[in-house]
């Protein structure tokens, strides 16, 4: 028993270690909670469409039917003029900092998000953890922007 003890603390010790060093994904695919929080699913932005915030004004579920991939993600989207307009410009219409929570990244942390959570400010789209956050994050967007700019790289490798 004792063994068996020392063995699963090892263990443990190790895939903490392991998470610790590893770089974290460039395009946020958090979506299903797991035995280690939030897991990727590889589906970007929790599979709504990105163009959408630009072109509606409001998050819209996107549809396996248009989707393509992008800088190691699954991108979905509502119609397939919103894929066309994707594929042809996708840093105009992906979400700052991969998609991860705007606020968070100013508080460096990479967390995922819930996509009627969000801004567009400056022609750029911003997502949120939560209302409570993106109203935080609304309250100085432009300092947060500044402080997010900075850390967004830094966060991805320690992550």
């Amino acid at each position: 028993m004792k063994h068996l003890k020392r063995l699963l603390s090892s263990a443990v010790l190790m895939l903490s270690m392991t998470a610790s060093v590893m770089a974290a994904e460039r395009i946020n695919t958090l979506e299903k909670e797991g035995l280690f929080g939030y897991e990727p699913n590889g589906i970007a932005i929790r599979g709504y469409d990105t163009v959408a915030y630009f072109t509606q004004s409001k998050p819209v579920e996107g549809s396996d039917q248009y989707s393509t991939e992008w800088s190691g993600a699954t991108w979905k989207f509502s119609t397939q003029e919103h894929l066309d307009l994707f594929i042809a410009e996708p840093e105009k219409y992906a979400p700052q900092y991969g998609g991860y929570c705007a606020y968070g990244v100013a508080q460096e942390s990479l967390v995922k998000i819930e996509p009627d959570q969000w801004t567009v400010v400056d022609g750029k789209l911003y997502l949120n953890y939560n209302e409570k956050l993106n109203k935080k994050w609304q309250e100085d967007i432009p300092g947060f922007v500044k402080t997010a700019d900075s850390l967004f790289e830094k966060l991805l490798k320690e992550e």
